[in-house]
């Protein structure tokens, strides 16, 4: 299966799955709270790093491809869905990959040398965020820790929610309303 099919085949399951979650309890959060980096959010962002084990074995999974800015030079998805606190959670990661040398073949030999971040978008429930599909965005380090930005604050939560840049801004852009590029391509 050609890299382009396996990410549509991504997308699409998905953002599919996704679309189709009924959930037992909703609790209503304010959509409008602080953009990113709440104790809160750091705090699930670390449980849903632990909930992540392993992902690198799962079924749903890209080849190494040209990754663009932010992201990395290379970067691999890997998609599927993660309990947190008893609750499963649609999840889309993004292995970032860069560096002297990196290349989808050296890639697959030593990823872990590679890595430069993980990136993940994970589907809240209902209320989290209404305005963005309730999507709950982090950047991991290698290491699992969260990564923080230039202003000191956690990449966790709703990232840059109402500014020019950042993980919100771009891919509210994506067709289909969804926030997923990868059931974009043709």
């Amino acid at each position: 299966m050609s890299t382009k099919t396996r990410l549509t085949v991504l997308g699409l399951a998905l953002g599919l799955g996704a679309g189709s979650i009924v959930w037992a309890q909703s609790r209503p959060q304010d959509s409008m709270k602080k953009p990113f980096g709440d104790k809160e959010d750091v705090a699930f962002a670390q449980k849903t790093w632990k909930a992540m084990e392993g992902y690198r074995d799962w079924k749903l999974t890209t080849d190494v491809f040209a990754g663009a800015s932010p992201h990395g030079k290379w970067v691999r998805l890997y998609s599927t869905w993660v309990n947190v606190d008893g609750q499963a959670y649609p999840i889309i990661i993004k292995d970032n990959f860069g560096g002297r040398g990196a290349s989808p073949e050296t890639i697959g030999k030593d990823p872990d040398h590679f890595l430069k971040a993980v990136t993940i978008m994970l589907q809240r429930r209902p209320g989290y965020d209404p305005d963005n599909n309730d999507w709950f965005w982090v950047k991991f380090k290698p290491d699992g820790s969260v990564e923080k930005n230039a202003m000191d604050m956690p990449l966790a939560g709703r990232v840059a929610k109402g500014m020019p840049r950042g993980c919100i801004s771009c891919h509210s852009q994506a067709e289909g309303d969804d926030y997923l590029f990868s059931n974009d391509e043709e």
